[in-house]
């Protein structure tokens, strides 16, 4: 009974084979892997929804039956499309001849389906296996600008800013590099691997962005520390799509890194903050005049947020940027008492959470209203630790608390603050001065070095050096902001730093052409608590 088995088999292989099933088999397996394939590389860039490529696929898979049933059934001869005839019809002898044609598409098909397979498998190996037991550490270097247009910068730098901010949301995301940490490497000649060392991260991502008409491509470019590819992707849209882009870059590499992304995470990350395309521009601009200048040019800065606002007038972002504006100008750099400028400010940030009750940098805001012009320093500390809760990655504010904690000596909290950051480095400063004030002289020394490198502003270096009684060197770094024209140098903080450091240097008298100043300001504004810092000059020359 086995034994006639294998004879139906061979039969029936030899009828699969006159009917030509065989050769449309391979025909059929090479198109649809084919299609796939350039499916998986299209759909995207033409913007297709997901579930397109899961229709095609389906369609391909109701399709394979299709044409087995009609190769067994029909036959294509030069005279066209005949039914085959069944194998008891033919005349003894009588072959059924298969055209070169379909002899080349069967040995086509085969090479391409070996090429295919043999891409995919080199492409594999030279693709970076995640390795789960890495920290999810991650920098989004500045993207390229291939427009050759300066004024489209505050693009690239907007796009990797976004991108960040969104990783922020991302909690499993062991750490995720500010945007003033990667802007050193705008431009930058080291490779990839250098980056990631000098940042001490696994992962890179890097892109570029052009513009020709209302048309762009923004690509996107993730790796590892090592230089191997691990994900990559053209997004070639209208113009007007670009909103959506980093929104949908950040969810792909978390993706990608296999980061536990949660839905109300994932929701935030891909909720559009405005449709008005002129709107979110212009807050791209003001983030890159803040990053690149500073914000010294307050009246610039917040005329750009209320146009923002005028266009779109439910973009809570705008909102949050205008209060904070406002806030500066009576904080620092502007020309208003804080109280009034934190009036101004205090509708902004509560308009901004009505608008989006997860903005991070509103309630940012109302802690530092509270702050400085309410002195209600619990509210103070709620508002920076809830938008510390809601971004946890994003360095930038737990700025503000740190300093808080400091001021009041709360050093325990300080460290507790810069401890969660997961970015020490960017607090250098700050552990510095918490180690003076609990008398740790010998660990504020040891960091010294690292707090000093070329990123660190001049001003900022004049204060440490102040902190660790080093006048001369004190003196030289403030002085060279002077001469610079930094910014910080307009601010009684650091005015009162160089007046110190002159007092101490036994320059008197330009001690006192400094504290003239800040005593004459102090009669007509209290914008940079120049009354204060006077005090601090006066109890540090003793």
């Amino acid at each position: 009974m086995m034994s006639g088995n294998p004879n139906k088999i061979s039969r029936f292989w030899q009828e699969l084979k006159r009917r030509r099933v065989v050769h449309v088999i391979v025909v059929y397996a090479t198109s649809a892997f084919v299609i796939l394939e350039a499916v998986d590389i299209i759909f995207p860039r033409l913007n297709f929804p997901d579930w397109t490529v899961t229709f095609v696929m389906i369609l391909l898979a109701v399709g394979f039956p299709i044409a087995l049933i009609f190769s067994w059934i029909f036959d294509v001869t030069p005279e066209g499309i005949e039914k085959t005839k069944p194998a008891n019809e033919l005349k003894k002898g009588e072959k059924t001849l298969v055209p070169n044609s379909w002899r080349i598409a069967t040995i086509v098909s085969v090479v391409i389906i070996i090429g295919l397979l043999a891409y995919n498998i080199f492409r594999s190996r030279n693709e970076a296996e995640i390795d789960d037991s890495l920290e999810k550490s991650i920098a989004v270097l500045p993207f390229l600008n291939l427009v050759g247009d300066p004024n489209q910068e505050y693009i690239c730098v907007g796009l990797t800013d976004e991108i960040i901010s969104h990783l922020y949301k991302v909690k499993s995301f062991d750490e995720v590099r500010s945007l003033t940490s990667v802007l050193n490497y705008m431009d930058s000649e080291k490779s990839t691997t250098e980056i990631a060392e000098e940042l001490r991260v696994n992962y890179i991502l890097e892109g570029s962005y052009k513009r020709i008409g209302d048309e762009l491509r923004v690509t996107a470019q993730l790796i590892d520390k090592s230089d191997k590819h691990i994900w990559l992707k053209d997004y070639d849209r209208p113009y007007k799509e670009i909103i959506a882009i980093p929104a949908d870059i950040a969810v792909q590499i978390a993706d990608q890194l296999k980061a536990y992304i949660t839905g109300s995470e994932k929701q935030n990350i891909q909720k559009i903050p405005t449709t008005n395309q002129e709107a979110y521009e212009l807050l791209l601009q003001i983030g890159y005049i803040i990053n690149t200048r500073g914000f010294s040019p307050t009246t610039e800065l917040l005329d750009l947020a209320l146009e923002a606002i005028r266009l779109d007038p439910n973009y809570a972002d705008a909102y949050a940027v205008a209060g904070a504006v406002n806030l500066w100008k009576g904080i620092y750099v502007g020309d208003i008492e804080i109280q009034y400028a934190a009036m101004d400010a205090l509708p902004y940030f509560e308009k901004a959470l009505e608008l989006d009750q997860n903005n991070a940098y509103a309630y940012m805001g109302i802690g530092v209203v509270n702050e400085f012009a309410r002195w209600d320093y619990i509210k103070a500390k709620q508002g920076y630790l809830k938008a510390i809760e809601l971004e946890p990655k994003n360095s930038y504010l737990y700025d503000r608390p740190i300093e808080f904690f400091l001021k009041r000596c709360q050093l325990e909290d300080v460290m507790i603050q810069i401890e969660k950051s997961q970015v020490e480095d960017e607090f250098l400063g700050s552990m510095i001065r918490s180690h003076i004030l609990s008398g740790n002289k010998n660990e504020a020394y040891n960091l010294l070095p690292q707090a000093l490198n070329d990123e660190f502003r001049h001003p900022y270096k004049g204060e440490l050096y102040l902190w660790i009684e080093e006048y001369d060197s004190a003196r030289y770094y403030l002085e060279s902001a002077l001469q610079s024209e930094h910014y910080e140098m307009t601010i009684p903080r650091f005015q009162a730093c160089l007046a110190l450091a002159y007092h101490k240097t036994k320059d008197y008298e330009q001690t006192q052409i400094i504290i003239s100043h800040l005593i004459e300001k102090s009669d007509t504004m209290s914008v940079g608590y120049p009354a204060h810092f006077t005090g601090c000059i006066t109890a540090g020359s003793g």
